[in-house]
């Protein structure tokens, strides 16, 4: 397994993480023995990045990797985040909170659910707008103080957050959506994760599973998949987008690998600091995604990815807007 450094100071971590949302929550049925198999084989391969949150499946996937740290936590780097307040009789409703209080509370649930004493990698999911990021990086810091904690991240963080944020307390991960087609990072969030020595972790780096090329039609996906009401999977938008991945399918298979390891390829080739989290709930999908590690793109191959698949060239936003309202645009 290729190795990759959390920031300036951090662990080695295997090139590809684990992102693990998908077993639990949005994207369609569960299935925990399914999903255990899949988590023990990525330890077995060397894959020891787990990615979870406290919202996903409310709090039912830190339960899930509980299970799996029962017998091999000392195999694991364990990331979670907390920050967003679900509602459960209204899935579409999301509160964010960075308030001090709320983050030491979500902390010691999290932990409970995740049956340890100690969370690797501790993640604000959003950056709350009504609350200093400084108070909330603080509490976060207090958490390292106490032993609770051992690394702070951000997800889905602006430039200018993610430098306040760094004067209280290094902030050694940065998370935020990034692949083929989703690529705002790159103007001001990358530049401030090179300047400051952070790892840059992105998640969905296949498009929720888009630049596979499995997806034909929306109706590919099950009635309570999230992508469903994604503007980016709806009506002409889809069709606009699949004749993209169409390209790097054809792209693909002139190199000699599948879609997906392409689009995995191109995003761990943006540079050293760049450790993707693809998720799956499936042993087969894993594997396929760890062949990505083996392509090597060439200027040329660069040229043509982009030719054919060129950022202003996706249709459609990333959220529904009452999500997108959500993100931190403090650039």
């Amino acid at each position: 397994m290729y190795k990759r450094q959390l920031g300036r100071n951090g662990p080695l971590l295997p090139a590809l993480g684990l992102g693990c949302m998908g077993m639990s929550d949005f994207y369609g049925p569960r299935d925990e023995a399914e999903s255990l198999a899949t988590l023990n084989h990525a330890l077995d391969r060397g894959v020891t990045h787990l990615d979870t949150a406290d919202m996903y499946g409310y709090g039912d996937n830190e339960v899930l990797i509980g299970k799996l740290l029962k017998t091999r936590r000392h195999e694991v780097f364990l990331a979670t985040k907390f920050g967003f307040i679900r509602d459960r009789a209204d899935p579409h409703k999301r509160v964010v909170s960075g308030k001090p209080d709320y983050v030491r509370a979500a902390c010691d649930a999290s932990l409970r659910r995740l049956g340890t004493d100690v969370i690797d990698l501790y993640y604000a999911h959003r950056v709350d707008p009504t609350v200093p990021i400084e108070e909330t990086v603080g509490a976060m810091a207090d958490l390292v103080k106490a032993g609770k904690v051992r690394h702070l991240g951000l997800s889905e963080a602006g430039a200018t957050s993610l430098r306040r944020a760094s004067a209280i307390h290094p902030i050694a991960a940065v998370q935020s959506e990034y692949s083929l087609w989703s690529r705002d990072v790159e103007d001001k969030v990358l530049p401030v994760c090179l300047e400051l020595g952070i790892a840059f972790v992105p998640y969905s780096p296949l498009g929720r599973g888009f630049l596979t090329g499995r997806f034909r039609s929306p109706d590919d996906f099950a009635p309570d998949d999230q992508r469903r009401a994604q503007p980016r999977f709806q009506g002409e938008n889809f069709a606009r987008n699949l004749e993209l991945v169409v390209k790097i399918q054809e792209l693909a298979a002139r190199k000699g690998c599948t879609a997906s390891q392409l689009a995995l390829a191109w995003v761990l080739a943006q540079g050293d600091h760049i450790l993707p989290i693809p998720g799956t709930r499936r042993i087969t999908n894993l594997d396929e995604n760890l062949g990505a590690l083996d392509v090597k793109l060439g200027k040329a191959e660069f040229a043509e990815i982009e030719a054919v698949f060129p950022a202003s060239a996706v249709a459609g936003t990333r959220y529904p807007e009452q999500f997108m309202k959500l993100l931190d645009t403090a650039q």
